[in-house]
């Protein structure tokens, strides 16, 4: 099947062997009646393993060229599933422009359980190597990132990770498999906030893992059951609803975001516009190679430089939401220094360009020139 066709029927086969319901049916239930002890249909109990969550994680696995999908309570819970495959004294290479959330986690959680972290630029991906050493066991990527839009070589990192045997994860979020689809490419683990595009109607929190070595699945879908981060079938079906239209979603994101990024880029009262699809951003060559489309997602400093500035387009706009969170089919706007990014100290964030004039729109599948218009009035 090509992408379009596998966001519609990918992993979908024989979903309700009961009635043949076209649709996966929700199962809202927690157990399952056994003939005898050990004897049922392959679900026992709901953390385990749920139909309508098994529907989706086949889904996952289909769109991203996969083997196994695993869905999780939140792109979070994800990410700390990966983090528990590791022990005290082991070392991660992270990006070091990634999101707040993923930071948190990392410093506050698992930096404190004697996992070591190495937050550093990626953009030259042989600085990667620089900082692999024997106990390294994991390379972290997000491309593009959240929120500079920065571009890693994804192939690259993937030939420096086989070299010293040890694992590539990227948080594909932001292009999601329709874009870009990273084990293609070479990773070992995708994470995604299902939340953010695949789910597309900002009404469900989720995260989800795809993998393709069936050793490596075993240890997470283990982790999943044993430590049960795991989602609802509710929230498991309307991802799977989304998933459903996302190629034509992600379509139009991409086109709204060209229109988009192209204004702001031309407005006096804009200092810097970070969207991967300009000629003269850092790795567009790269991202030309590795995405098929530059997405929805762009953000901009004020030529002011200040918060204030900042935050007085945020409270004028009236299409863009002034709210946490991206992906969705409607415009959202925010503040990543005191949002998305709060949880990273000042300087640490600075360095990677998160400044206090810094907005982040996240592009929804609007009318693009209402987009504009609504953008152009709250600049003045």
């Amino acid at each position: 099947m090509k992408f379009n066709t596998k966001t519609i029927h990918g992993g979908q086969e024989n979903v309700d062997p009961a009635y043949n319901a076209v649709m996966p049916p929700i199962y809202q239930t927690s157990t399952y009646a056994q003939s005898t002890p050990g004897g049922h249909k392959g679900f026992e109990y709901s953390r385990s393993g749920n139909p309508t969550r098994t529907a989706l994680e086949r889904s996952l696995a289909s769109i991203e060229n996969g083997e196994f999908g695993m869905a999780f309570g939140s792109g979070l819970a994800a990410i700390d599933a990966v983090m528990k495959l590791f022990k005290p004294g082991d070392e991660i290479v992270s990006t070091n422009d990634l999101y707040g959330g993923s930071y948190r986690l990392f410093t506050s959680i698992f930096e404190n359980l004697g996992i070591k972290f190495h937050f550093i630029g990626m953009q030259e991906a042989e600085n990667i190597e620089t900082y692999i050493n024997e106990n390294t066991k994991l390379i972290w990527v997000e491309t593009p990132t959240n929120p500079m839009m920065n571009i890693i070589d994804i192939e690259a990192a993937a030939k420096i990770a086989k070299k010293h045997q040890i694992l590539l994860a990227v948080d594909n979020t932001f292009a999601t498999p329709y874009l870009q689809q990273p084990l293609d490419l070479g990773a070992d683990i995708v994470m995604h906030s299902a939340t953010k595009y695949l789910g597309g109607h900002s009404d469900v929190v989720m995260g989800g893992l795809v993998v393709k070595d069936k050793e490596l699945a075993d240890k997470l879908y283990f982790i999943q059951n044993a430590s049960g981060g795991v989602c609802g079938p509710q929230d498991s079906f309307l991802v799977l609803r989304g998933i459903k239209t996302l190629h034509l979603r992600m379509q139009r994101h991409c086109e709204n975001g060209e229109k988009v990024a192209r204004f702001l880029k031309e407005h006096p009262a804009v200092a810097k516009v970070n969207w991967p699809g300009f000629e003269d951003h850092p790795n567009h060559d790269i991202a030309k190679k590795q995405m098929k489309g530059f997405g929805g997602m762009i953000s901009f400093s004020t030529t002011e430089g200040t918060a204030e500035s900042a935050v007085r387009i945020l409270e004028n706009l009236k299409v863009f939401t002034l709210a946490e969170s991206l992906g969705g089919v409607e415009s959202l706007a925010g503040h990543p220094a005191s949002m998305t990014h709060a949880s990273i100290p000042k300087e640490e964030r600075e360095k990677t360009g998160v400044v206090d004039s810094l907005i982040r729109l996240s592009v929804g599948i609007e009318d693009g020139d209402d987009l504009v218009e609504d953008l152009k009035q709250a600049l003045g």
